[in-house]
This record gives structure tokens, sequence and C-alpha cells, in this order.
């Protein structure tokens, strides 16, 4: 017995085999019409130019031309006839459509076509003697009887290729059914019915080996073909023939004649065509042969080696797609292809893991968006899913849920393999596949290779939504980090816009007593450029160059010179600075200095309502883990903070202030400083709060060791 993988009805349908010619399809429709003649061959004719050039050929060869004058191609047809015009016609379609058959061209063909030439022309003759009506329907339904023989090769060449040489009686077909499952009269009628002609053409091919006793109430054409199989390939067998002919109302005597004149006709139709028939009855055709059977252990071991690759190059294919919706594509295109699955569409499982919800692409794109199937209401795909198990149903073999009949008519086909996905204990959905009813036995036979398929897919679906939930996480974590940054800037830009307000006071009051704010315009347009840098800062979220180099006193200064000039600093809070001459100087940016010493006095001030004492002193130098910072200090005299506050100060708590963003300013200064590369420490009591800075050194990456002592020693 064949193996699962050497299903040749498989691969018939998934081959790439000819479609019939146009021209041969117009032919037949124009040759069933009772008006047909030379006027519409022509115009048929003219319209393909490789059988243009084929007529010409003929009609200017010796055979038909005494002169040396070339005829054009209205001559051509009138010097050729309407018989010989339909026989060329007819001949080369198909030989020039069937001869390109895969393997076809490193297979000796000659015998083949001699017999198909034969049958045709015999059809042909036979025809005419019973008066059927379409003469060259029967010549085209010889040519083809045994195009199945062709299509096998075509699809099984390792199996197929010592019985197309072979004898064509019964015990062909015999061993083509017990080998390949399918005899080559079934292909071939496969073939042809794939060209939808409404015509007895197919059925002449699939009963030409059939009983005559069976054939005696069969269609004309039917018992046309059947009697010039016979004459042509058995006419050696005169009992036989004579009861074919029975069949078809001849007289036996008449048989004779028909060969006869078929051995000129097809000599003559094959110089025309182009086809080497030299030798063709020196080739003896042997009696079929079925194959030894292949031993069972090694042909499965085969079998599985061959599935573990497949799979294993299924996985990879998977995990190469860029996106879950690409993943998933890719699975089902994969799944048509290695089950010859007519349609597939893929059921996953919803985010409450209560229901299986349709996925798929094409025409049923709309109605599988909106389909689901519950998993707690039973039904076979549901069970198939909950129980981790394969599944198979064929429409009117079981009952069926409503879900699973609007299934069936989405996938269009009679039977459907339903393949969980199952990774671990968990079934993220199922892939429900398309086939023909015939089909499920070989399925069933493949069983452990469509769940290694599903294995795979599992496997890169549950991957594809791990990394789907991980990039929702980080969409959700970079938009919570926008709306923290938006908060930050609307609270920052609060403390330009006080200083702002405050210098407008300022200004408007000198300009009314007529003295120079040039001053006063130059801090104004520093504040504004502030708040344009605040605002454009939100749309980067990536810390802050830290390469520039500043100066700690002149940043103080600047912003005692706005809170002073503003009266931001009520005349009961004292300011007291301690700033050494060295060292003065930390790598990072000004501007962001600028907004935590805002910060920090701005909170100082509010904490003093009665009034106290602010200080600012730099400490000079600290050595923290090898490297070394200055230290700032921002000090008041208010009453200190409780333990609750203390312990949660540089979080966005609820602050006593009022106002939707007040509480952010420690989390903002804690942010900014680390922004900076420094650290922030706070220590608090009832006699005061003070915040203690550490902010990189400039050079600070320098060794410890290349600090001079007397440095040290000052620290």
């Amino acid at each position: 017995m064949h193996q699962p993988d050497q299903d040749i009805r498989n691969r018939l349908l998934i081959a790439r085999l000819p479609a019939m010619p146009q021209i041969l399809i117009k032919l037949i429709e124009l040759l069933q019409a009772d008006d047909a003649g030379m006027p519409e061959l022509a115009a048929l004719i003219a319209k393909d130019a490789g059988m243009t050039s084929k007529i010409l050929a003929v009609a200017n060869s010796s055979a038909y031309q005494r002169h040396n004058r070339t005829v054009g191609l209205e001559q051509a047809l009138v010097s050729l006839g309407t018989d010989m015009i339909k026989t060329l016609v007819i001949s080369e379609s198909v030989f020039q459509t069937f001869n390109n058959f895969p393997h076809s061209g490193s297979t000796d063909l000659r015998a083949f076509w001699k017999g198909s030439l034969t049958t045709a022309v015999i059809a042909r003759d036979i025809a005419r003697a019973m008066d059927y009506p379409h003469v060259e329907e029967a010549y085209l339904a010889g040519l083809l009887h045994n195009v199945g023989r062709l299509a096998l090769l075509s699809t099984a060449p390792k199996e197929y290729a010592y019985n197309f040489t072979a004898r064509d009686d019964e015990e062909l077909c015999a061993v083509e059914q017990r080998t390949l499952e399918i005899t080559h009269t079934e292909a071939g009628a496969w073939l042809i019915e794939r060209w939808n002609l409404d015509s007895f053409l197919a059925d002449s091919v699939l009963y030409h080996h059939e009983p005559v006793t069976r054939l005696e109430s069969a269609h004309p054409l039917i018992r046309i073909v059947r009697l010039a199989h016979h004459l042509c390939y058995h006419g050696d067998e005169p009992h036989a023939a004579e009861d074919a002919a029975a069949l078809c109302g001849l007289d036996p005597s008449q048989l004779d004649a028909f060969t006869k004149a078929a051995t000129r006709q097809v000599l003559k139709s094959a110089d025309y065509l182009g086809i080497d028939l030299t030798g063709a009855d020196d080739i003896v055709p042997p009696p079929a042969v079925a194959p030894t059977p292949a031993d069972p252990v090694q042909a499965r071991l085969s079998e599985e080696v061959r599935n573990m690759m497949l799979v294993s190059e299924m996985g990879q294919t998977f995990a190469r797609q860029q996106g879950e919706a690409s993943m998933l594509e890719a699975m089902t295109r994969s799944a048509r292809i290695l089950f010859d699955f007519d349609t597939t569409v893929l059921l996953l499982e919803n985010p409450t893991g209560h229901a299986l919800e349709g996925f798929g692409t094409g025409d049923a794109q709309q109605r599988l968006a909106e389909f689901a199937i519950p998993l707690n209401k039973g039904g076979l795909i549901a069970d198939a899913a909950t129980e981790r198990r394969l599944a198979f149903a064929t429409r009117g073999a079981q009952p069926l849920t409503i879900a699973e009949e609007q299934l069936f008519r989405i996938l269009g086909t009679d039977s459907m393999v339903c393949l969980p996905l199952v990774a671990g204990q968990r079934c993220l959905g199922v892939l429900v596949g398309g086939a023909a009813a015939w089909q499920l036995p070989s399925y069933q036979k493949r069983e452990r290779f469509l769940q290694s398929f599903g294995s795979q897919a599992a496997a890169a679906l549950e991957t594809a939504i791990s990394e789907r939930g991980h990039a929702r996480r980080q969409i959700a974590h970079v938009a919570e980090e926008y709306r923290e940054a938006s908060r930050r800037v609307v609270h920052e830009v609060n403390n330009p816009l006080s200083i702002i307000k405050n210098y407008l006071s300022v200004l408007d009051a000198k300009l009314a007593r007529r003295e120079p704010v040039v001053s006063e315009m130059s801090i104004l347009n520093e504040e504004i450029d502030r708040v344009g840098q605040l605002i454009h800062g939100l749309a980067d979220l990536q810390p802050t160059d830290t390469g520039s180099v500043t100066h700690i006193g002149r940043v103080v200064d600047e912003v005692l010179r706005l809170f002073r000039a503003t009266d931001f600093v009520p005349a009961s809070v004292q300011l007291i600075l301690r700033m050494l001459d060295e060292p003065n100087e930390i790598d990072g940016d000004a501007d962001l200095l600028k907004q935590i010493l805002v910060n920090l006095i701005k909170n100082s001030v509010e904490a003093m309502p009665g009034g106290g004492r602010i200080e600012i002193a730099n400490r000079g130098l600290v050595n923290r883990e090898r490297k070394l910072y200055v230290e700032l200090v921002v000090a008041d005299s208010g009453p200190g903070l409780s333990a609750e506050v203390l312990a949660n100060l540089f979080t966005a708590v609820k602050s006593s202030k009022e106002g939707k963003h007040h509480g952010l300013g420690l989390s903002i200064v804690h942010s900014l400083v680390k922004r900076m590369g420094g650290e922030i420490t706070c220590r608090s009591g009832g006699t005061g709060t003070t915040f203690e800075i550490l902010l990189p050194a400039r050079g600070s990456t320098s060794q410890i060791a290349t600090v001079p002592a007397r440095v040290m020693d000052s620290v």
C-alpha cells in the first residue's frame, strides 16, 4: 500500500496541469452550432498566430501545392477543406498542450501519440458510420481518451514511469488502482471535467475500459470511444471486437476497413503535425507490474524524518514573519500547501478565554471577523479545543451546531479538519481546513504530522501573543511617561510664568516712572525662552546631554536675581549665600540646575509664610564611590516635614497646596538631579529642612587618585 504522501489524488489537485486551449474550446462550441462553416473557422484560426502558422505550413506543403506560389490564410483554408482544418486544429491544440506536461520531455511518447492518433481517426470513422452528428467531437475524444496516463506520469513519475509504457488493458487499470488508488481513466476524466465542457467527453474517457455489457444503453460517444480503443490496442481479439461492433450497431466486416484507413491517416496527420512516429511500432508494451511494496518500517521512518524537516522549516518560516497578522497568514498559507486544504481559517481564543473568534483573509474576511464559537456550549470544534484533540467532520455525517454549519458554508467544502493549536496545556485556537470527503482517510493517517504542525504554529502564536502583550505594556509605559512629562511641564512652566508675571508688574512700574527697563526685558526674554524649552522638552523623554559644563555660582546668582527683582521672596525671608570660589564647576546643563533651584527655593518660601531664613551653600567636593561631586545645599528654617511626607518625598504625592499639579515639585527635582547624574537627599526636623545635592564635579570621571592631596584634605 502506498504511503499517505503518495496520494496521487492530492497531487492531481495541486499539480500545474495545463488548461484546455481557448481555441479548442471555441472550436468545440463552433462545431456544435448547426450553421458553423468556413467563415467562422477562418475567423477563429486568424486569432491564433501559432495555429495560423501551422495551417499555412500544411497548405503550402508539397501535398497541397503544385507550384511555388505561397498562399495566404484564406486560400490555405479553401485548399485544405473543412474536415482537414478541423482535424489540424484539434490535433495541434491537443499535441502542443499535452506534450508540455511535466516529465513528458524525458519520456518516449512515440507509442503514446500513435495510439492516441489511431484511436482518434478510428473514432471519427465510426462516428460517420453511425451518423453521429458531432464527428469532430468523436475525433477529440479518441485523441484524449488516454490523457490520464500523461497526468499520472506528471504527478507520480517514480511510481508510474514503468507502467506508462505498459500494455493498455484491464490489468493496467487494476495495477493503477492497487498502487495509486486511481486509474488513468479516472485521472483523464477528472482533468477534462475541469474544462467544464457541455459534452460527454469526460464520460467517454472514464468508461473506455468498461465491459461491453455495461455500455449497451450508454451515450453514443462513450460506445464509439470504447470500440475505437479496442480496435487500436486489442485488434488481435476478434470476438471482443465483434461484441464492441454490435454495441455500435456496426457489422464486424466494417472494422478491418476502419483499422487500415487509420494506419494511412495517422502517418499523414503525424507528418503535418511534426510528430515523429518513427520506430513506434517497434516498441513492445510490457505487461503492467505493481512495484515491490516498500518496507513499512523504513517507509514510516522516512515519512517521520520528512515530516520533522517540514515542521522545522515551518517553524522557521513563522519566526521570520514581521507582525502577528503576517505570521497568521503564513500559518494558514503553509497549512494549505502542506495538507492540500481547499480553504483554511483560524479561530483564536478571545481575551477572556471563553470563545474562539475568527481570523481570515479573502472573501470571508468580514464574516470571520464577526464569527465566534463559545467554548462552553459544546460542539465538534469547541470539544476539539477544550479536549486538545484533532477532529474531523463531514457535512451531514454528524449533528452540527449552527456555528459549525456556518463555518462549512464559509469553507465551501463537504469536510473539514479541526486542528487545535496547543502550547503547553493551553489551547490558543483551532486551525480549520476545508477538504473533500475522500481526503479524510489520508488526514487521519497523517495525524502525527498535523499535530506537529499544530505545535509549531501554537509556539509561534504564543510568542506573538507574548510580544503583543509586551508591546502593549511598552506603549502604556511610554504613554504614562508622556502623561507624567506633560504634568511636569505644566508644573515647571508655572515657575517662569510666575516670574514673568511679577516682572511685568515691575516693568509697568518702571515704565510709569520712565526708568530704564533693559535688564528686566532681558530677564523676560530669558524666561520666555525657558518656557519654550520646557514645552519643547515634552517631546523628548531621553536623558539630557550632560556634556556641557555649568558654573554653579553664576546659576545661583541668576536665580536669586530673578526672585529678588520680582519681590517673589518677601522681606520677611532672609536669603543667605555661602559659595566657594573653587570648586564651582559641574558637568551638567545650566537650565536643569536652574529648574532645580527655582523649585527648592519656591518650596522653602511657601513653607515659611511667617518669614524665616533660606541658605544656599556650596560645601565643596565629596567623594562618593571613587567619583567626585560638588555638594550644593538649600536649607530653610521652616517647621520641617512630617515623617510620612519625608518617606514619600520624591514621589508625586497629594500636596496640601492648592492646584492639581501641586505635589509634583520635589519629584521633578529628584528626576532632574538624576538626569544630571547626581544624587539628592533631604534632612528635616523641628529646626528646618535641608536638601543636599551632589552634582558631578567637572571631569569627575577621573580617578580619585589624581586629585591633589591638599584638595582631598579640604573636603
